[in-house]
């Protein structure tokens, strides 16, 4: 009997990036490919670490909160034995901005959206390995321009170049931003879109959605692998004081 595929998302924070939307967007996404999702409006149920090593994938879409730590080191540990993640925006690397094991596992955090939301660029795909941009090609957005500090470990999908607009920074070097990456966590994948400041930027810039929806699934393909080669944590495990 073939196993039943599952994504949890949980989604709230502050109400400006359009939680309740893009949740809703994301689990018709992934119920197309055949995946029943779950979403919660609040944390409570990332307290329940034996129901989130069911997950294939875990989509935060909450930006600018607080997790507990228990909330914090299950997700952690339900991504290193082979659940996915994936997220967009403020919703994923700005969701816990004094968690730095979250940052650590998601590979980045947002420092700032120079100009604010309106801004046009250019969002640059790099081909290579990657399945995730398999039909992709560069295209423009007029959004917020999102400024990270990113892991240097995280394979880079796609990129923009800063600056675009005036700021103190334009005092520097041109720079190619990551606005996409992949990274592994123990067994798990994790994916990550800078795009999605709101719903609609999926609907305005067919790209923005082609790109989520292959990381999104590229993510939670790793549960299966996991479970197919009998992957586990052992190798992963340190019991020294890390943070």
């Amino acid at each position: 009997m073939e196993r039943e595929k599952k994504v949890l998302i949980f989604q709230g924070g502050w109400d400006g990036h359009e939680p309740v939307q893009v949740a809703a967007r994301f689990a018709r996404i992934m119920e197309k490919h055949g995946y029943v999702c779950e979403i919660h409006g609040d944390q409570e149920v990332l307290l329940d670490a034996e129901h989130l090593m069911e997950m294939d994938l875990i989509i935060p879409c909450w930006t600018m909160g607080s997790i507990s730590q228990k909330a914090r080191e299950n997700i952690v540990k339900a991504v290193a034995a082979g659940s996915g993640l994936a997220g967009c925006h403020g919703g994923m690397c700005d969701s816990f901005r004094e968690d730095v094991e979250w940052q650590f596992m998601t590979g980045g955090q947002w420092v700032s959206h120079p100009g604010g939301d309106g801004v046009r660029y250019q969002v640059n795909i790099r081909h290579g390995s990657s399945p995730i941009v398999e039909g992709i090609e560069d295209f423009e957005v007029c959004s917020e321009h999102y400024y990270l500090h990113v892991d240097p470990a995280v394979e880079v999908l796609a990129t923009t170049r800063f600056p675009v607009v005036p700021y103190y920074h334009i005092s520097n070097k041109q720079v190619d931003m990551p606005v996409a990456w992949t990274k592994f966590w123990g067994n798990g994948r994790v994916f990550y879109n800078s795009l999605g400041h709101h719903d609609d930027v999926f609907e305005k810039f067919p790209g923005a959605q082609k790109l989520m929806e292959q990381g999104m699934c590229w993510a939670a393909e790793g549960k299966q692998y996991a479970l197919d080669h009998k992957l586990t944590t052992e190798r992963f495990e340190n019991t020294a004081k890390m943070y």
